[in-house]
């Protein structure tokens, strides 16, 4: 895909800070608290606009036009104590408004651990040596829509192509752990071992690290990474956050799809009992789970039938901020290797769709936990060899894969898990 200059990003000055007593009332904790989100018809009036903002009394932020889908979403603040979904109800009635919704918060899934226990035990347990040998990424662009890394560490200095900022201007953030971590476990070169360390990636800040609930981003700040993504030609994007379900990512995410990027999202840490969580619950999504170097599931990791397959994500050794290196765990480790396993897929067979990319992944799995995918590990464990075999031979013919302990293992089946 050839790269575009951006779409304009209009900008106003934002509402001055509300009086005590003019706050906006409840939100969702996962809501930006008195903004929405809205698009207007193609066909409507040329004022419609301001005159939707004086009627509900919302003061506009900005007004962002997309590409991957093409639309304008128009975000707004309110300044009385009307809640957030009033505000979208109210918006959806009038017939010159496509769609409202609120700003969604995501949150990025990962957690320091103390020790070097285990420190890149992820070569023999994904096979990387082996898949290495006929592929590393080379020429394939991976996208990673996250906190800002440090594009400076040794070993990411040449590994990112491009930036991109899609918050909302101001003093430019400090490299970020999470951000700096996801991007190293993607494509790091030098001294640190990575899943494709040839590949090209694009770092895209969509979440700020200054809130007191650590790094968050919202809808409107994914969108925009998506959409630089797929104009950048990204082939491969990967998302280590959860959150709630949303229209407007939904929609970038089915788009995107289309034209044949791969997405692929960490399950999420809120553990067993919560509900599937999104971007990875999207059907358009591969959604990737956590393992320990014993191939135990990550305790806090979600389950839920629309896991793909799990990675390794406990006690993985990372880049970390001013050329650092430390320890995460967290199924956004796992959903980073699985990222990397793409791109070695997309340069060995650089035609494969997102529906392919799927089914290698899945056949190829090495099953843990009950037989056959489970809402616990999907598929099963992830083999980067056995899934670029997986490409050349019919589903039929694809042999077990031997576990990196020598012991025999069942393939999975070559259906990934049915969704919720």
């Amino acid at each position: 895909m050839a790269a575009a200059p951006p779409p304009p990003r209009r900008r106003v000055p934002a509402p001055a800070p509300l009086p005590p007593a003019a706050q906006p009332g409840p939100a969702d904790p996962g809501e930006v608290a008195g903004e929405v989100l809205f698009s207007l018809k193609a066909d409507a009036p040329p004022d419609s606009l301001p005159a939707i903002l004086r009627r509900e009394r919302l003061g506009l932020v900005s007004s962002d036009r997309f590409t991957l889908v093409p639309v304008t979403v128009h975000r707004a603040r309110f300044q009385d104590r009307r809640s957030v979904a009033e505000v979208v109800a109210a918006l959806v009635r009038d017939p010159r408004v496509t769609a409202a919704q609120a700003n969604h918060v995501y949150a990025l899934v990962g957690e320091a651990v103390p020790a070097l226990a285990g420190a890149q035990y992820v070569i023999a347990k994904l096979r990387l040596k082996e898949a290495h040998a006929a592929t590393t990424g080379r020429d394939v662009t991976v996208a990673v829509i996250d906190s800002e890394a440090d594009r400076g560490h040794p070993a990411l200095r040449d590994a990112v192509s491009d930036h991109h900022d899609a918050l909302d201007g101001g003093t430019p953030s400090a490299a970020h752990p999470h951000g700096t971590a996801i991007a190293g476990i993607v494509g790091a070169r030098a001294q640190l071992a990575s899943a494709a360390p040839d590949a090209r990636l694009l770092a895209v800040r969509a979440f700020s690290g200054e809130t007191r609930a650590g790094a968050q981003g919202t809808t409107l700040h994914v969108a925009r990474g998506l959409d630089w993504a797929e104009r950048k030609g990204a082939r491969v994007v990967n998302m280590s956050f959860a959150g709630p379900w949303d229209a407007v990512l939904s929609e970038f995410l089915a788009a995107g799809t289309g034209r044949g990027i791969v997405y692929v999202a960490a399950g999420g840490n809120a553990g067993p009992a919560s509900p599937p969580l999104f971007p990875a619950a999207d059907p358009n999504v591969i959604a990737v789970t956590a393992t320990d170097a014993q191939d135990r599931l990550f305790p806090a990791a979600n389950r839920g039938a629309h896991l793909c397959v799990a990675a390794p994500g406990v006690d993985i050794l990372v880049a970390a901020p001013n050329g650092g290196y430390g320890l995460l765990s967290g199924t956004s480790m796992a959903a980073a290797q699985i990222s990397g396993v793409v791109a070695l897929m997309l340069q060995a067979k650089p035609g494969l769709t997102p529906t392919e990319v799927r089914a290698a992944l899945t056949r190829s799995a090495r099953d843990l936990g009950t037989p056959g995918p489970d809402r616990d590990f999907g598929a099963g464990f992830a083999d980067a060899e056995g899934a670029i075999r997986a490409l050349a031979a019919p589903a039929e013919q694809t042999q077990p894969t031997p576990s990196p302990e020598g012991m025999s293992a069942t393939p999975a089946s070559a259906a990934a898990p049915a969704r919720p």
